[in-house]
């Protein structure tokens, strides 16, 4: 693919190269993705902004994965919101979409609507978790929340957990169209200062806490390369990263012209969950028969919906628990 070639840019994630200072990026565009993602519930407006910045953040990240790796957020506070969870699947084959997810565990009582959204959290974490499939052992980072805004803490992850210089750009909020219906919109730039060798801060960072910030890692040239292109990327606007008019590849050339940018394959992203009957029959397989009865229906059901996509179970309690009858062996 080429500077200035057209393709359909809502749901995809555009990587890139900066030739010239060794930086590496993606542009994402979402749109029919957190219709999906935000259908599923009736959130507030403060809560779908921490879904919608999650979800921005999960999509511009989760692209590097590989085929059939799961990446998740999870995004962990005290205060009102307890949990902001995300999954990013990888695709199953090359050429096929990735699929995204996204959910809010919150406390409507608790909600002060004069707060801003990452205030709601109060203290906490947030986790990046890469799952590489069955028989692995996933990996966990971690790192405090920090910084006022879900991106600030992704650079500081990536700096403290990776010691990658990162930053982000993001925008996102609801569209309207003269004659359609209002929506949400989201778009974003990552760059990453590719690494030549590990870095190590003797004394901590200058972060909040003495968190590794990228102006730890990036000194000399690198560090040059690394201030210049973020003085570029400052000069972004919210449209320009969420405008349906202006695709990634412009936008990047009108940033970085002088940086030699060089653009990839473009990443489909779609929603998409993994929930499924026999997941949630194994999830429920460390409850005894005791224990499900306290769960049972007076119709003499276990029920259960996905806090993903909405879906429902229905059980009959005595096939599930780790003491439920087995099924007979088969004869042949």
């Amino acid at each position: 693919m080429t500077i200035g070639s057209q393709i359909a840019w809502d749901d995809t994630v555009l990587p890139f190269q900066l030739d010239h200072s060794d930086i590496r990026g993606r542009v994402a565009r979402l749109d029919g993705v957190l219709d999906q993602v935000l259908k599923q519930h009736a959130y507030p407006p403060q809560i779908e902004a921490l879904v919608c910045e999650a979800t921005l953040l999960t999509a511009l990240i989760g692209q590097t994965i590989k085929l059939r790796w799961r990446l998740s957020l999870q995004i962990r506070g005290t205060g009102a919101v307890k949990m902001v969870a995300t999954d990013y699947y990888g695709p199953t084959e090359d050429g096929q979409p990735a699929r995204l997810r996204a959910y809010a565990n919150f406390e409507p009582d608790q909600l002060d609507p004069n707060a801003k959204p990452f205030d709601l959290l109060g203290e906490g974490y947030f986790v990046i978790v890469i799952d590489q499939g069955q028989g692995m052992v996933p990996y966990q980072g971690i790192t405090p929340l920090t910084g006022g805004t879900l991106a600030a803490c992704a650079q500081t992850y990536f700096a403290q957990s990776e010691q990658l210089p990162t930053n982000f750009a993001l925008s996102y909020g609801r569209s309207q169209v003269p004659g359609g219906q209002p929506h949400w919109r989201a778009g974003g730039v990552m760059i990453q200062h590719m690494p030549k060798a590990s870095p190590f801060a003797k004394d901590g960072g200058s972060g909040e806490g003495g968190l590794l910030q990228a102006a730890d890692i990036v000194h000399g040239e690198d560090g040059e390369n690394w201030n210049r292109v973020n003085l570029l990327l400052e000069t972004v606007e919210e449209m320009e990263l969420i405008g349906p008019s202006i695709p990634p590849t412009d936008l990047l050339v009108r940033l970085f012209h002088e940086e030699g940018p060089r653009v990839f394959d473009a990443q489909p992203v779609r929603f998409g969950c993994s929930c499924s009957a026999e997941k949630v029959r194994s999830s429920m397989s460390i409850y005894s028969q005791k224990d499900l009865r306290h769960m049972t229906t007076p119709e003499g059901i276990v029920t259960a919906d996905c806090q993903f996509c909405g879906a429902h179970y229905e059980f009959d309690p005595l096939t599930l628990g780790f003491d439920a009858p087995k099924a007979a062996p088969d004869a042949n």
